[in-house]
């Protein structure tokens, strides 16, 4: 019988890594500060001590240096590198690499190449880190074809999906919202995989529907929470996998519920957010009974004051209003 505690997001992850590593020596990690010192949010703590600095390399502040490197060792075989970029709003110094190099190669070598890269990031506001270092610009990676993209919101998610995108033989991007990096749930201690593509249902409900990512799940099922004791029945769709992406099962909730709310922390246009609306406008209009709602961040950069940065970030007082009005 598997034996489940109470552990954090990071724990969590961790343990994926710690797993992967003893698996199999080809896993390295890599990225700046992931080694003597654990990582900035200690994901990676302890790793350095038990495998050593041949697979726990510390890097120099050079994210195409390092991303390439990495693209290269797991194009020719070398490696399985699951490599550290510390902030999403880093992506641009090492675009190129992961857009027209990882995502593209299996595809222009007719499939014969295999890209086993992970790509481990951190998103979200809320840290009072300013505009360079607080957004969630997942949508850039959805965009680009090859690439798959990961964003889990629970310790038992993250566990089972980082092992699932290290055993992948494509490149995957695998989104860590900082918030949750203390969030505490319950994870077996035993490795366990869950498939990407495969969305989660974390609330069920019969009057409306709530698809949201990353921290935005805890907010809506707070939510969700709040108005059953009026009666009001939500159900909470977690995407987890963003790209493959399980519309049937989003579908399937938009059908029963009629009403749609999508609460997502990436800017609004051409969003992960009104992609999701788009969805249901297409294939589920029928089955609708009122406007789609989507709660994005207002289109700025994030404000670093504290108290215009909460303002900033989709609340639970927005969703609740959202959900009200579909209803």
């Amino acid at each position: 019988m598997a034996v489940v505690r109470e552990i954090t997001f990071a724990q969590a992850l961790n343990e994926a890594l710690d797993y992967e590593m003893g698996k199999n020596e080809k896993v390295v990690v890599m990225g700046e500060d992931v080694g003597l010192y654990g990582g900035i949010y200690r994901v990676t703590a302890g790793l350095y001590e038990k495998y050593g600095p041949e697979r726990v390399r510390d890097t120099p502040i050079a994210e195409s240096g390092f991303i390439g490197t990495a693209v290269g060792a797991a194009a020719t075989g070398l490696l399985r590198p699951v490599v550290e970029l510390m902030f999403i709003d880093f992506l641009g110094v090492a675009y190129d690499q992961i857009y027209n190099q990882a995502a593209k190669m299996r595809y222009m070598f007719g499939g014969k190449a295999r890209i086993p890269l992970v790509l481990r990031t951190t998103c979200g506001a809320g840290f009072s880190a300013a505009a360079q270092h607080s957004q969630s610009l997942h949508a850039l990676f959805i965009h680009v074809p090859g690439l798959k993209v990961v964003m889990p919101s629970t310790p038992y998610d993250a566990k089972g999906l980082l092992i699932s995108a290290i055993e992948d033989d494509d490149p995957v991007v695998f989104i860590e919202h900082k918030g949750l990096y203390a969030v505490k749930g319950p994870v077996p201690e035993e490795p366990y995989s869950i498939p990407l593509g495969e969305a989660d249902v974390k609330r069920e409900g019969k009057d409306a529907t709530i698809v949201a990512t990353a921290a935005m799940v805890h907010r809506a099922l707070e939510v969700a929470e709040k108005l059953a004791e009026e009666g009001i029945s939500v159900e909470v769709v977690d995407p987890r996998s963003l790209v493959p992406l399980d519309t049937e099962t989003i579908l399937n909730s938009i059908k029963k519920t009629g009403r749609l709310v999508v609460v997502d922390e990436g800017y609004p246009r051409a969003s992960f957010a009104t992609d999701i609306a788009a969805l249901a406008a297409s294939r589920a209009f029928e089955h609708l009974k009122a406007p789609i709602k989507i709660i994005t961040p207002p289109a700025t950069p994030v404000p670093f004051s504290p108290a215009l940065e909460n303002e900033w970030i989709p609340c639970t007082e927005r969703i609740e209003s959202a959900v009200r009005e579909v209803i």
